[in-house]
């Protein structure tokens, strides 16, 4: 197992500023922060997942230590099969930690040598998620703040398609 690379999973449908912190901030501990994008069916997803791995590697390109990619079913396989130990996870709120707290505790039983590290998010991007995102940005709200420009672009395109 490699303890330099951490695995940041997440559905990022959109990416955030908050989720860029968390990636950028991982990279200030880790040699390698894996961007996982979650192939998850049963989420109702603006984007779909080759959507924002498209995005995502265009946001990261010119920086090799953050990759991305795509992974199906348990979180700690593919962890285990990247060769690393670690699953990176940014927290907002108490309501944040008390999910994520659960996740961490059954990650660790299924796969014992799986830890988890709980990133507070930089304090900017505490109220941030990628719901409250795409609801301002639906109704016309200025989200530039939130997302990067690209992030911004994809939404804004989306969104005007939705509505033709």
């Amino acid at each position: 197992m490699n303890r330099h690379i951490a695995i940041y999973p997440g559905s990022f449908d959109p990416f955030t500023n908050g989720h860029l912190d968390i990636a950028q901030r991982g990279l200030e501990i880790f040699d390698t922060v894996i961007i996982a994008v979650a192939n998850n069916s049963d989420k109702n997803s603006l984007f779909t997942v080759e959507e924002r791995v498209d995005i995502l590697r265009s946001l990261t390109a010119d920086n090799p230590r953050l990759r991305v990619e795509t992974f199906d079913g348990l979180l700690v396989n593919y962890v285990v099969e990247k060769k690393s130990r670690v699953i990176l996870r940014g927290l907002r709120a108490v309501t944040d930690f008390e999910f994520e707290f659960q996740l961490a505790q059954m990650n660790h039983t299924v796969c014992q040598q799986v830890e988890t590290l709980f990133m507070m998010t930089s304090p900017k991007f505490a109220y941030l998620s990628s719901s409250i995102v795409k609801e301002v940005g639906r109704l016309g709200g200025d989200i530039s703040k939130f997302v990067p420009p690209l992030v911004m672009e994809k939404l804004i395109n989306k969104f005007s398609h939705d509505d033709a």
